[in-house]
């Protein structure tokens, strides 16, 4: 290890250990290391260019952002949460339920958990409280553990920051998320299931079945959206970035036009709202481009790989090695962070064990939602205590049991490559 790549690394730790946020401490340290090396700075400013205007496919994430913004601000949100309400409502654990429902349709939109829990995730929280069956803690919780679901199914921010550090088709990683998010939805409504009956929580009145028409014709425009996406990637209409704008540009007319919900004046503020959250994402983008520069340049995956090579170390090891260490880092660091620094530190890895980089890729996203619902430092566990004010202890208190099911889930997916492959292999995929 050079003395420059010591210095970014001790820069970087020491940086995140007093508080700085994770993308300027990561700029800070890799300037440092351009420093130490010798290099001019401005090589920092050429790394950044260069990746970001490489890489068409980054124009989706600010897209899927304003799409999921303009989905929250309008009544897009009450009309999927009325059809959910009468689609599960009536059984036990019912609002729970709903809440895992509404996180698989509305993940078909936005491709964002912060999203989910901000938006739907914040209605759906006051309808179970004001039911009167369930804590405050427990509808945070269940809140907090299906928003994870939101970047598995497609469209995914996460998948796409993947998609860009491991060349991996972004249409199949898409195809290869539906079925863990799947997965994941029902093992969360077992476990509500299973909770609802523990603790004898009340059922609510259901909703008569002579409503039901009603209700799907409400919400069919938005329930169109992900076949939409979906169709558009798969059926050569439009690239994955394309499809991006299409899914704005939809949710525009939607919320603008079909449904009359939104003014001129929130489009505004929408429109600055996801500029902000863009740039943040932009800030770890650009960080990471950097810092990944100095990786290879320090040639550390190569290094990996031929160490893992000469520990003869086999591909479920290694898989399930990479698996904790990224739980426990979860726990800690957020999910681009992980997805932009770490995770391109083992796929050299993986190319020579042979492990899929689809299946890899969605193992990994997975695992870095389950870490925004750990303890202490899961951001989805911050995000619905600021909407709510309701105290972290009691979230905290509540998720464990949720964090317990998506961790079978994940091992599921770990063990049965099939559940992630199958789809994409349906449609071509030769891996």
């Amino acid at each position: 290890m050079s003395f420059a790549f010591a210095l970014c690394l001790v820069t970087l730790m020491g940086l995140a250990a007093i508080g700085m946020p994770i993308a300027y401490a990561i700029l800070v340290s890799s300037i440092a290391y351009l420093w130490a090396a010798g290099d001019g700075i401005g090589l920092a400013g050429k790394i950044l260019l260069d990746g970001m205007y490489g890489s068409f496919i980054l124009l989706a994430v600010p897209l899927f952002i304003v799409a999921a913004n303009i989905m929250n601000a309008g009544t897009i949100s009450d009309r999927l949460l009325r059809f959910c309400v009468g689609l599960v409502g009536r059984f036990k654990g019912g609002l729970g339920h709903v809440n895992v429902v509404a996180s698989l349709i509305f993940s078909g939109m936005s491709g964002s958990a912060v999203a989910d829990a901000a938006g739907i995730g914040k209605i759906i929280i006051d309808m179970m409280v004001k039911s009167g069956h369930y804590t405050r803690g427990y509808a945070a919780a269940i809140t907090a553990a299906s928003a994870t679901i939101g970047p598995i199914i497609p469209p995914s921010i996460p998948m796409v920051l993947y998609a860009l550090v491991s060349n991996t088709s972004i249409g199949f990683l898409f195809l290869a998320g539906i079925l863990p998010g799947l997965l994941m939805g029902a093992v969360l409504m077992a476990m509500n299931w299973w909770i609802s009956h523990r603790r004898k929580f009340g059922v609510e009145d259901p909703v008569p079945m002579s409503e039901m028409p009603r209700l799907t014709v409400e919400a069919f425009p938005a329930l169109l959206m992900p076949a939409i996406l979906l169709y558009g990637i798969y059926g050569g209409v439009t690239t994955p970035t394309e499809a991006a704008a299409v899914a704005a540009l939809y949710a525009l007319l939607l919320a603008g036009f079909f449904y009359r919900a939104l003014s001129v004046r929130n489009f505004y503020g929408i429109l600055v709202d996801s500029a902000r959250s863009s740039a943040a994402v932009g800030i770890v983008i650009g960080g990471a481009l950097i810092l990944n520069y100095i990786v290879a340049s320090e040639n550390i995956p190569d290094m990996m790989a031929n160490a893992m090579a000469g520990l003869d170390v086999a591909p479920l090891t290694f898989l399930l090695g990479v698996n904790i260490l990224l739980l426990l880092l979860g726990c800690v660091l957020d999910a681009s962070t992980i997805i932009l620094v770490i995770i391109p530190l083992f796929i050299p890895t993986c190319n020579l064990l042979g492990i899929d980089l689809v299946h890899f890729g969605v193992v990994a996203v997975v695992n870095c939602m389950i870490g925004l619902i750990t303890p202490p430092y899961g951001i989805l566990l911050f995000v619905i205590n600021a909407v709510t004010r309701i105290p972290l202890a009691e979230i905290i208190r509540d998720v464990w049991p949720f964090l317990g099911a998506l961790l079978i889930a994940l091992m599921a997916l770990i063990l049965i490559p099939e559940i992630t492959l199958f789809l994409p292999r349906m449609f071509g995929y030769q891996g």
